[in-house]
């Protein structure tokens, strides 16, 4: 049957709700997470750093693995399940821990799961929608996704303000949406037949390793450098706490920094089906460049709203777009390979991102740590500017 060109398909929808309803639970605790683990456990910042770069670092690598088998057996909706199912059941660790070991398990065993099904997802939305509506299935499933990571800290700040500031009680809440994503996966999405494979392939055998041309290979390298330039979004809620905002309203930094990257990412997930993806890419390295400048600079509860919401624009702009890059450069029985190792190279990136933030922010001070966030950026511009027609895919 014909998919007409012009409608985004019904399992989009449903694999954006299952982002959503998996992102509520997983930012009802991260948006807590940062200010539990210096408050409460004692630990450094330099540590938080370091443990927020493993876990997320982590996903990353993961991804690469479940990517390169997705393609092997031809399926992605398994893997994708069991992903889910793993970040749900990791949930009620974070409300018993009582110090590094155990959050870090649950730390690294959510991410586990998230980077389990992130690249056979992406490619399996890929292999559901028309290439002429890539960008904006892309963008939808993200704004979506983002909506979660928008009622995820709002509902944290409700709940902590209801239970006076009881971080272990919303975190043993935070399981129910988890297990609800993994159930409608489950019953709502049906995997197309045509992204299944005949026989088994070895996708990283040479020969299919030479079909990922320079294209591609130039978008990994981009989005590796972007990722240095994009630590993790851990340092503004740290930046929001070190204003003396009080504890309780402190997620609500994330709630702003994910309304704008909500209301932006469809848009221009549907703009990058029209105009040149290294104009958007540039525009987006511009904005963050703005960002982080702002909060480098700025003290002021205004500065930090400004510089956030600037933030949030400019992942709309940008995460949407690299994953159709990825998707336009790749074979399309590489897909998961191709966003694996795309997302092996940003895992490496946001690690040192992460080791760089935290030192900086301890041995210097908050303000040095966005002005190397911007230096990056302007790498990124430069090297968009310098080889334009690598975009054009």
């Amino acid at each position: 049957m014909s998919q007409s060109t012009t409608t985004i398909p019904r399992a989009i929808w449903v694999l954006g709700f299952v982002s959503m309803l998996m992102d509520i639970s997983s930012e009802m605790i991260h948006s807590l997470l940062p200010m539990f683990m210096v408050g409460t456990l004692g630990i450094s910042v330099l540590v938080v750093g370091l443990i927020d770069g493993l876990a997320e670092s982590t996903t990353l690598f993961v991804k690469v693995f479940s990517g390169v088998w997705s393609d092997r057996l031809g399926k992605r909706k398994g893997l994708a399940v069991f992903g889910y199912g793993l970040s749900a059941l990791t949930k009620p660790l974070f409300a018993v821990s009582q110090g590094m070991g155990l959050l870090l398990t649950a730390r690294l065993m959510d991410r586990i799961g998230k980077g389990i099904r992130g690249a056979p997802r992406d490619a399996l939305i890929a292999d559901i929608t028309p290439a002429d509506i890539r960008g904006a299935a892309f963008g939808l499933r993200q704004t979506l996704d983002t909506i979660g990571a928008v009622a995820g800290p709002l509902l944290a700040t409700v709940l902590m303000l209801l239970w006076a500031n009881d971080y272990r009680r919303v975190f043993w809440l935070a399981v129910i949406p988890g297990l609800l994503a993994t159930g409608l996966l489950i019953f709502g999405v049906h995997e197309p037949k045509t992204s299944a494979a005949k026989t088994a392939i070895n996708p990283i055998s040479r020969q299919n390793l030479q079909r990922l041309g320079a294209s591609y290979w130039w978008v990994v390298v981009v989005g590796g450098v972007f990722t240095l330039a994009r630590f993790s979004e851990t340092f503004l809620i740290l930046r929001a706490q070190q204003l003396a905002i009080p504890v309780a309203w402190v997620p609500l930094i994330m709630v702003i920094m994910n309304l704008v990257y909500a209301a932006s990412a469809y848009p221009f997930g549907k703009l990058s089906d029209r105009i040149s993806h290294g104009t958007l890419l540039a525009s987006g390295s511009v904005v963050l460049i703005a960002s982080d400048l702002i909060l480098a600079s700025n003290s002021s509860w205004t500065g930090l709203f400004a510089g956030v919401a600037l933030w949030g624009i400019h992942m709309g702009m940008t995460q949407g777009l690299l994953a159709s890059m990825v998707a336009a450069t790749a074979p399309a029985d590489l897909r998961g390979t191709a966003f694996g190792f795309f997302n092996l190279i940003s895992g490496v990136g946001l690690l040192l991102a992460s080791l760089v933030a935290g030192l900086l922010w301890d041995q210097l001070g908050a303000g040095f740590t966005f002005y190397a966030g911007a230096g990056f950026a302007l790498l990124t511009l430069i090297g968009v500017l310098i080889f334009p027609r690598k975009y054009q895919v």
